[in-house]
């Protein structure tokens, strides 16, 4: 049986659509629908455009498949108690069982789309769905599916802004030879905030279309091995959290044994779980000559606070205890350390928290932002207003109408 947990293809849509086959007019031969997005991110007016993505994962997993007759016979069974007073709902049984007989299966519509990652524009169409002859009637069938591709659109959409506005951030203050170090400046935090295991690679798959950091390791996975022929994207640092730190006796045994473990590469500690001002203060310059022996960087993580405060004075901190460098263009880069804000982040605050670190005189080059619930989740259908319609059909007798 193909489906999805257990559920036949035949239900994979809204109810409303089964009983659509039989109130198109009967004697039409063509029918074709389109998705679009009405409307660039958040309504913006100025800044239209939308990264299409996502619609591959649909149709691999939902669409090109095969049917079969225990999907009619599951389906049937239970569209018999579907209606008001768990009466019969018309679907269309006999259209699926001859295609499943006439196209091995495969649900007779042609789908076109413009490829993966394509940046558009609101308006423009980014799939177009054709049904022919006897089934033209099932045009829209699987509208409810095709859909869902406004999710990762909109993830990738919201992620490749925030790169614009970091991009720019980057000319003002990062060395022309550093601008490499921009693809890791976003971070992905937000798996466990997911509604469920498929939304995760989703949505994380979409913001790897613009950086590497991730720590969605469903979707890293994903990209590499499925997608990607086993090269990597998502990449992410081994990091302490507060149980981490909470759980020895001291604070700075938690960042000390951090050190021993992975201080001689690139690794991050949350400097909030007791004090984050005397972690900082006194903590950190307890810690040197143990971080500095190692030769690796850590990464100062604040979690709590003001955003702008918080990292400013990790910024301020690991500058007076491991020092910096002035870079060409002015802008002060920490030796061996730098800063992740993963709290209380928003497409919103990002340009105030960059500009904020831009004039206390430091390069953007030594903040990373981590979004969870901001990147993942606090997106909907009507972030950029997505759609599918009906657009075209042509009658048995020749004649077209534009609908």
């Amino acid at each position: 049986m193909s489906g999805f947990l257990g559920i036949p293809l035949a239900v994979l849509t809204d109810s409303y659509k089964a009983s659509h086959a039989f109130l198109y007019p009967e004697a039409n031969k063509k029918c074709v629908a389109y998705g679009e997005f009405r409307r660039g991110y958040n309504g913006d007016t100025e800044d239209t455009r939308i990264l299409f993505y996502g619609i591959r994962y649909i149709i691999e997993h939902y669409i090109a498949i095969k049917w079969t007759l225990q999907d009619v016979e599951l389906a049937e069974d239970f569209y018999e108690t579907h209606n008001v007073n768990y009466t019969s709902f018309p679907f269309p049984k006999d259209l699926f069982l001859k295609f499943i007989e006439e196209n091995d299966g495969y649900f007779p519509i042609k789908i076109e789309a413009l490829p993966e990652g394509t940046s558009c524009h609101a308006h423009t169409p980014v799939y177009q769905i054709t049904a022919e002859k006897e089934y033209a009637p099932l045009a829209t069938f699987l509208e409810t599916l095709l859909t869902i591709t406004w999710y990762p659109s909109t993830v990738a959409t919201l992620s490749r802004r925030v790169r614009d506005i970091i991009e720019q951030a980057y000319f003002d203050t990062v060395d022309e030879e550093d601008y490499g170090s921009l693809e890791g400046r976003l971070y992905d935090f937000g798996f466990r905030g997911c509604t469920s295991l498929e939304q995760s690679i989703i949505g994380g798959s979409a913001h790897l279309v613009n950086f590497t950091k991730s720590a969605t390791m469903s979707a890293s996975y994903y990209v590499k091995y499925k997608l990607n022929n086993k090269k990597p994207v998502g990449i992410a640092v081994p990091s302490t959290e507060h149980s981490v730190m909470t759980a020895h006796k001291t604070e700075r045994d938690a960042i000390l044994r951090t050190i021993k473990l992975y201080g001689s590469g690139t690794y991050a500690c949350v400097l909030d779980s007791f004090d984050y001002a005397n972690a900082l203060n006194n903590i950190l310059p307890s810690i040197v000559t143990q971080k500095l022996e190692k030769g690796g960087v850590m990464i100062l993580r604040p979690d709590s606070g003001d955003p702008v405060e918080v990292i400013l004075m990790a910024l301020r901190a690991a500058d007076k205890v491991f020092g910096s460098y002035t870079n060409k263009k002015g802008y002060k880069i920490l030796r061996g350390c730098s800063v992740v804000q993963g709290d209380a982040v928003t497409f919103e605050s990002m340009k105030i928290i960059l500009n904020a670190v831009k004039e206390a005189g430091y390069s953007v080059q030594n903040l990373t932002i981590g979004m969870g619930s901001g990147l993942l989740q606090k997106v909907n259908r009507d972030t950029m207003s997505f759609a599918t319609k009906l657009c075209h059909i042509t009658y048995a007798d020749g004649t077209q109408r534009l609908v």
